[in-house]
């Protein structure tokens, strides 16, 4: 039994003790230990793309309903920020890519519910961020540095997944001028985080960084290489993702498709060290860099 499937049924045996003690035993008490092993349940190692698939939904819905109940367990929050965002990104953005040129249509459904699900990240990861520091938000909005919310170390994962799943939003809700209008906020927002835990998730912080300021307009190639470059030393070789982002930040439009090609074979020699969180990132990332490099002919 995987390590991931034996937290799943741990949290679910939690559940149900707790339901069959709650006469004996205070509720939040309850609630609190069953928010505790679902989100400890996230940072399981685990390996294996469909059998994450097929129980993402089921965590994800059964961690919000506790969420409810438990709404200032910030690590759950967390655990949802990321969980939704992993799997808008994983799994239905990523099949509307390989559907895209067999059916258009079909696509662009896969990716307005992709755009539901990192909004869905967002909202659960900012709200407990604002639970936290009140007025975040419109802190981020204003034009001089004194005014923006420091981030703590212990907010930056927080702060990570309110702002990729910002970032995965957006970019699929080009349509949409109030969504898109935010992107600066979310860039500052990576930027407070970096600014407090610059090598947290080895590297992966530093890579969205340098996603940001390829992406953004006007936005310098030059820094998003040094970032990109950044995140790789970061990651010591256990991150795919480092190398497959700045393939596609930066190789990419930059027509280098020799560095591409260099950079996303990086990504599928990574090897998970045993018991590493970032297992499931990583095979995630291993089909990426594959099918791009299938795709690699029709994108140069």
């Amino acid at each position: 039994m995987s390590a991931h499937l034996r937290n799943f049924i741990t949290a679910w045996f939690g559940l149900f003790a707790a339901l069959f003690l709650v006469g004996c035993t205070p509720k939040q008490l309850i609630i609190t230990s069953v928010a505790d092993a679902l989100a400890t349940q996230s940072q399981s190692a685990e390996d294996d793309l469909q059998l994450a698939r097929e129980a993402s939904a089921f965590y994800l819905k059964l961690s919000e309903s506790v969420l409810l109940q438990a709404p200032g367990h910030s690590a759950l929050a967390e655990s949802l920020g990321a969980g939704f965002t992993q799997y808008a990104y994983a799994f239905v953005a990523f099949d509307a890519e390989q559907l895209e040129a067999q059916d258009a249509k079909a696509a662009a459904l896969l990716r307005q519910r992709a755009a539901k699900l990192y909004r869905r990240g967002h909202q659960h990861a900012l709200k407990a961020l604002e639970e936290q520091t009140p007025g975040l938000r419109r802190a981020l909005s204003q034009t001089r540095p004194a005014e923006w919310p420091p981030i703590a170390r212990e907010q930056v994962g927080l702060a990570y997944w309110a702002a990729a799943s910002w970032g995965g939003w957006i970019s699929l809700s080009k349509d949409d001028p109030d969504v898109v209008a935010d992107l600066p906020l979310a860039i500052r927002l990576a930027e407070l985080a970096w600014a407090t835990n610059p090598d947290w998730g080895d590297g992966t912080l530093t890579s969205l960084l340098g996603s940001f300021e390829a992406g953004r307009s006007g936005g310098s190639r030059a820094r998003a290489l040094g970032y990109f470059d950044q995140s790789i030393a970061q990651a010591q070789g256990r991150n795919a993702g480092a190398f497959i982002a700045k393939a596609e930040g930066y190789a990419q439009p930059a027509g280098d498709r020799v560095l591409f090609e260099q950079l996303l074979r990086q990504a599928l020699a990574v090897k998970n060290e045993a018991g590493s969180p970032l297992a499931l990132q990583n095979e995630a990332m291993r089909r990426r860099a594959a099918w791009l490099l299938l795709k690699a002919p029709d994108l140069f």
